[in-house]
């Protein structure tokens, strides 16, 4: 793998943040960090808020890769991978399978035991009161 020392080789960067979940204030301030980050080392970069604006910025050709800093559903669960895989369009983190995956632990779990990797016993996740 060859190191990148051109900004300019990137095109325009969306670092992708903010969204309708639950973790929107957290993916916000990550995305400020890796915006800023980006811009100081002479990024072309621009913060886009959701999926929705991604694929409008993509579509009208002012894109040319994206920084995920999106959370949770739609960012990590292989939603906006295959999106980006279907549009051809580069991304940081894993691909549409390996961000599904991790977000569903018991497949996650079920993938480990299969190739012998210990796991933890089941344990609830809450213990229902007795009446």
């Amino acid at each position: 793998m060859s190191r990148v020392t051109d900004p300019a080789v990137f095109g325009r960067v969306a670092v992708l943040m903010g969204g309708p979940g639950s973790e929107r204030e957290v993916s916000l301030q990550s995305g400020a960090g890796v915006l800023e980050a980006l811009r100081s080392r002479g990024v072309d970069a621009v913060g886009v808020d959701g999926i929705p604006a991604l694929v409008d910025a993509i579509r009208a050709g002012s894109i040319d890769r994206v920084f995920n800093i999106l959370h949770g559903r739609g960012g990590e669960d292989g939603v906006l991978q295959g999106a980006m895989r279907a549009l051809g369009v580069p991304l940081t983190g894993c691909g549409v399978l390996g961000a599904a995956l991790s977000m569903d632990k018991v497949r996650s779990k079920q993938v480990w035991q299969a190739i012998g990797l210990p796991t933890a016993h089941r344990t609830p996740c809450f213990i229902r009161a007795r009446r």
